[in-house]
């Protein structure tokens, strides 16, 4: 079995696998008579031709440790989490080797951050942690086979 520790993210040890979906330190633009900031656009949705689409996801918590046993990717589109409540919680990803799974790696990602994953990466289920949490979820939906799912040896994620 692999242990791995659940690391800070930042936006440069996340960049292979997508972007972070969290306000700037300065808005793009004050709208709205100056009364909104706005951050425009923190990540790009890649839809292969297909719609993006706006879901709610409800996921069970999990603890640490954590055994990390299944992987999945979106080949034709991204696939962006923005949790709804405020904790923190943790983001499993994997570069792709050859077709299949890398060395997978964990980050905590701090309550009011999302992420936008990039098509084709490798990622592990919604992980809320030590309490259920809901998600907004940016992603496609449309013609061709846009969900592959592998269950690997345990991955023990630890803090």
């Amino acid at each position: 079995m692999t242990t791995i520790r659940i690391e800070p993210i930042t936006a440069e040890a996340f960049a292979p696998f997508g972007e972070l979906l969290a306000p700037r330190a300065v808005p793009d633009r004050m709208i709205n008579a100056g009364r909104c900031e706005r951050h425009h656009a923190l990540a790009t949705v890649e839809t292969g031709g297909g719609d993006a689409i706006i879901s709610l996801f409800r996921s069970e918590a999990v603890s640490l440790p954590y055994d990390c046993t299944l992987l999945e990717r979106h080949p034709l589109g991204s696939q962006a989490f923005m949790p709804l409540g405020p904790d923190a919680w943790m983001s499993v990803v994997a570069p792709d080797v050859d077709g299949r799974p890398g060395a997978p790696r964990a980050f905590l990602v701090p309550a009011g951050m999302g992420v936008n994953l990039r098509a084709g990466v490798w990622h592990g289920v919604l992980t809320p942690l030590d309490r259920p949490a809901d998600f907004l979820v940016v992603d496609r939906e449309g013609e061709g086979v846009n969900l592959e799912e592998v269950t690997i040896a345990p991955v023990t994620v630890t803090a």
